[in-house]
């Protein structure tokens, strides 16, 4: 070969010697041995989807799966019952609601929906148009803030019945699958990363508020699960998984015995009574409150009242609980060592999540449900992606929600100790986000623009409508008609929808068939494609029912 012509100031191509003057200082390439080749699968996940553990194994984990589901729970229940009218009494019972939802939709959507290892829990996104409710409903228009509560609750609850169906017709139609067949790692990467950073409201901002107790609990869980593993491995081998998987549960016990002491020792008798909620272990009143036995049978507010202004509202906040699992199936795929979900499991999932709020709606859970994101951070925090941990998680959430007081028990834990862990969890999902970049071309200008114009719009937008409705008491919407004001409020609340939104325009509309490859569709589609010879055989592997449904059911439904 002869050599090559180079123009001054431009770099030599890839792979090119640069010419005499350029060379670097060493002999080896620019960058030689920086290069890491993408992987579809994290290799160091100890158990995938399909594999278990030891039962004690997954006893610990699924214990350990159910108290941090339980502590965004526990959060969820102190901003909107207090708004209803409810007092200590209503939170524990409302507590008891969403944790026999939360169980029965989990086991649900790991038997016959994603099937992957997620755990569905009630939504944040459903604040906005609960608290709207509630605002209509004054107290001087009741004998008791009971009444009030009772009467909050039966409201929410119409809506919500109203409204989950729009979940099932968008996923029983396929119409979300033709929608999820539009994506990309583009699209995947700012949508996922926003799946946990959009949740940091309840992460260090949390843990600020006590923190003699939130800080000590971060900086202790990683310290034991990160470190302590390094030096003791040297002593004996099997300490490693130890330290990985249950040292979170050693954690939350120092450091609750710690608020415990700090408790019992007047550390907090003058001070404010919000420091006191957020610090004391016996300030939350809900092992007192709570019965000891009490099931949450449908109806047991009373029968629900349907209004259409109401329900349409909450059409809102179930449309984005839609978006928030979707991207969230993705973050739980790659942490249990699976496919990225298909566009008919997708479809399927968002279908079955509908049936889950109708469920909540019919139990008296004032929330509809979405997949937990602190789960799917604990899924890499402790290398086990096993389906089988979380149906058994579903058995202590079934069971504490039965038994009220054992329920109250860990539900009185400080909120900051959860406020600690979510900062651990929350930054694992984000950063699986950034992991679906490498199946896209990074050095893209195309690609670039469009990730990381989702990715900003995704955490400010959301953020202006937040400062916006803590100084205003009310989102920016503000049209007569209340019903529209609470959907634009709340899609524009969810940092994943705006996120998913601008990406999917931006990716399908930019010149989309001339940057195929540099979209990373070559790898994405056989996942999400279900043609036969084109889709990738170990969709079924993952994502195939446990019993041969095929037999009883038409295909076109599954």
């Amino acid at each position: 070969m002869g050599e090559m012509n180079h123009q001054p100031g431009v770099p030599p191509p890839v792979g090119v010697p640069p010419p005499m003057g350029m060379q670097p200082m060493m002999n080896a390439p620019v960058g030689a041995g920086a290069m890491h080749q993408p992987y579809e699968q994290f290799n160091q996940l100890n158990y995938c989807v399909h594999s278990n553990p030891s039962w004690v194994q997954v006893a610990g984990l699924a214990f350990l799966h159910y108290l941090v589901m339980l502590g965004s729970t526990v959060m969820l229940v102190s901003i909107i019952v207090p708004a209803m009218g409810g007092g200590p009494g209503e939170k524990a019972r409302v507590i008891q609601a969403f944790l026999f939802v939360s169980g029965i939709n989990t086991l649900l959507q790991t038997l016959v929906g994603t099937r992957l290892p997620t755990v569905m829990n009630a939504s944040f996104a459903f604040v906005v148009p609960v608290l709207s409710i509630a605002r209509q409903f004054n107290t001087n228009d009741f004998e008791s803030n009971h009444e009030r509560f009772v009467h909050t609750m039966r409201a929410t609850q119409g809506a919500l019945i109203v409204a989950s169906i729009l979940n099932m017709i968008l996923g029983y139609s396929r119409a979300w699958g033709a929608f999820a067949k539009k994506f990309s790692p583009v699209i995947m990467t700012p949508v996922v990363c926003v799946v946990g950073l959009g949740l940091f409201q309840i992460g260090f901002p949390q843990v600020g508020k006590c923190v003699e107790i939130g800080l000590p609990m971060l900086i202790l869980a990683i310290v034991v699960q990160q470190y302590a593993p390094l030096y003791f491995r040297h002593i004996h081998e099997r300490t490693t998984f130890l330290f990985e998987r249950y040292s979170l549960l050693l954690c939350i016990g120092i450091v609750w015995a710690f608020a415990a002491i700090l408790t019992a020792a007047g550390a907090y008798n003058h001070v404010s009574l919000k420091t006191q909620q957020h610090c004391r272990t016996d300030k939350s009143f809900l092992i007192s409150s709570a019965p000891w036995i009490k099931i949450s049978y449908p109806f047991h507010w009373g029968p629900p009242i349907f209004t259409a202004g109401h329900s349409f509202g909450m059409m809102g906040a179930v449309l984005v609980s839609s978006f928030e699992s979707t991207g969230a199936h993705f973050a739980t795929a790659r942490l249990a060592g699976a496919t990225p979900p298909p566009a008919h499991v997708l479809t399927r999932s968002i279908g079955l999540q509908g049936i889950g709020i109708f469920l909540a709606g019919l139990c008296g859970a004032p929330a509809g449900s979405s997949v937990s994101v602190e789960n799917i951070g604990l899924l890499g925090l402790t290398k086990v992606g096993s389906r089988r941990v979380i149906q058994i998680s579903t058995g202590f959430m079934i069971f504490f929600s039965i038994f009220g007081k054992f329920g109250a028990f860990f539900a009185s834990i400080p909120l900051p100790i959860f406020a600690a862990i979510y900062c651990i969890l929350f930054g694992i999902v984000a950063a699986v986000g950034i992991s679906f970049s490498q199946f896209a071309n990074k050095n893209s200008m195309r690609n670039i623009y469009i990730i990381g114009l989702s990715l900003f719009l995704g955490i400010s937008i959301p953020q202006y409508f937040a400062e916006y409705t803590a100084s205003a008491g009310r989102g920016p919407a503000r049209t007569n008609a209340g019903w529209f004001n609470d959907i634009i409020n709340t899609v524009f609340a969810s940092g994943p929808t705006v996120a998913l939104i601008v990406a999917s325009l931006l990716d399908n509309t930019l010149e989309p068939r001339a940057n195929e490859n540099d979209r990373g569709l070559s790898w994405f589609m056989p996942f999400l494609r279900r043609r036969k010879g084109y889709s990738d055989p170990r969709n079924e592997e993952f994502y195939s029912y446990p019993i041969r449904v095929h037999d009883l059911v038409p295909h076109r439904f599954l």
